[in-house]
């Protein structure tokens, strides 16, 4: 893998630091990680699927198979690429431009937040009206306040609906992340240990949230007192692939652990009654809490980190021509997420209206993903088109 200079440590120390550059040097732009851009975009096509209820090619999606999910890789990928893009910004552009970098790009969420939920309160509204059927949850209690009433309180982040609450949990992140990139530079390890403090004190005490009036037990789904501690981790990962020349130190003892608790994770985690299977399940424990990412679900997401960034053979992987729209997916994460909320929609008003058949599944689900993976394809050709050098008009010597 192509070294990331913006992260590297100095061959000639052990800290783990954040590095300022040596005097007289500039550093280059970061290299992007076809394995973020390739999981990414898996996840977005997965939380796609997962977002319609009575979905049954969500059987087969992450999920069913272990504790974790595709929101848990989204955030800690988050970390991931936020380390590389604005960490390197930092030192390639200075304070001033990375912080105003960063403010565009929350406000770039934001936009895409709100336009997500005017859309989505615009369309149950007239599907309300068309069909006099009322939605069970998801936007239901914004609309129990009145369409208007509704969409200010969404706009204001205090009443986050279904399906619509991990963007402002990316947009609080991604506005905290100066301070995270400034206390490692100073120590990685102090860094972690305050983002433990606030996970283990977020699921000791379910009380420390945000406010969310479209929730039952009034606070955020995704406790950003907790779900920091991926993104925070995402953020240090990076720092010690691109350390590694983009390898984790790959141990034999480490790689039979991680798989081991995922083949344990899969036992206990599976979706053995809807897969119509016995019950192999080996303790008699509940489902790991997701909303404050139980330890379970923790160490899982750490195994699958560890193996997709310590065995060479999935960064191979994810330069395959055949994952290239994936892997444009993952690049524009933002609009294909979009994208996919909107059509998820689709399919949950038409499951709701005419039922969940066989034919209206595959049409809702063969439909979304073309829609996503069509998307993807275009701005991809359309980057490509904008950074294509224009043509030389300059006369022949």
């Amino acid at each position: 893998m192509t070294r990331v200079d913006d992260l590297e440590r100095p061959a000639a120390t052990k800290q783990r630091t954040i590095p300022a550059p040596e005097a007289g040097t500039r550093p280059t732009k970061p290299v992007r990680d076809a394995r973020v851009d390739v999981v990414r975009g898996l996840a977005l096509l997965t939380i796609f699927v997962d977002h319609i209820p009575r979905n049954a090619p969500a059987l087969l999606t992450l999920h069913n198979f272990g504790f974790s999910d595709a929101a848990e890789i989204f955030v800690l990928l988050a970390g991931y690429s936020s380390m590389i893009a604005y960490g390197g910004l930092f030192r390639r552009a200075g304070v001033r431009t990375a912080l105003v970098r960063i403010a565009q790009r929350c406000l770039r969420i934001y936009l895409f937040q709100a336009g997500l939920l005017f859309a989505t309160l615009v369309i149950v509204r007239i599907w309300m009206d068309i069909t006099g059927l009322t939605p069970r949850f998801g936007v239901a209690p914004l609309l129990q306040m009145g369409l208007l009433p509704g969409l200010l309180r969404g706009l204001a982040l205090n009443a986050l609906p279904n399906y619509l609450d991990i963007l402002p949990l990316y947009i609080l992140l991604l506005a905290l992340f100066p301070l995270i990139y400034l206390g490692m530079r100073r120590g990685i390890w102090g860094v972690l240990a305050l983002s433990a403090t606030l996970w283990v004190a977020a699921n000791v005490d379910h009380q420390l949230n945000l406010p969310n009036a479209a929730a039952v037990d009034e606070g955020w789904y995704f406790n950003p007192f907790a779900w920091q501690f991926l993104f925070v981790l995402g953020a240090a990962l990076a720092v010690w692939v691109q350390a590694q020349d983009g390898l984790l130190p790959r141990r034999g003892w480490a790689v039979a652990m991680a798989s081991a608790y995922l083949a344990f994770a899969f036992f206990q985690g599976g979706s053995w009654a809807e897969w119509g299977l016995p019950d192999l399940r080996p303790l008699s424990i509940g489902v790991p809490d997701k909303s404050h990412v139980g330890p379970l679900r923790l160490i899982n997401m750490l195994a699958l980190a560890y193996l997709l960034f310590s065995i060479p053979a999935v960064a191979r992987l994810s330069r395959w021509r055949r994952l290239r729209l994936i892997d444009a997916c993952g690049r524009h994460s933002l609009e294909i997420f979009a994208a996919g909320c909107l059509a998820a929609l689709i399919g949950r008003i038409l499951y709701r209206t005419f039922d969940a058949t066989w034919p209206l599944q595959i049409a809702v689900n063969l439909g979304g993903l073309a829609v996503m993976l069509g998307l993807a394809h275009l701005l991809d050709a359309r980057r490509r088109g904008a950074a294509a050098p224009g043509p030389d008009l300059r006369r022949p010597g």
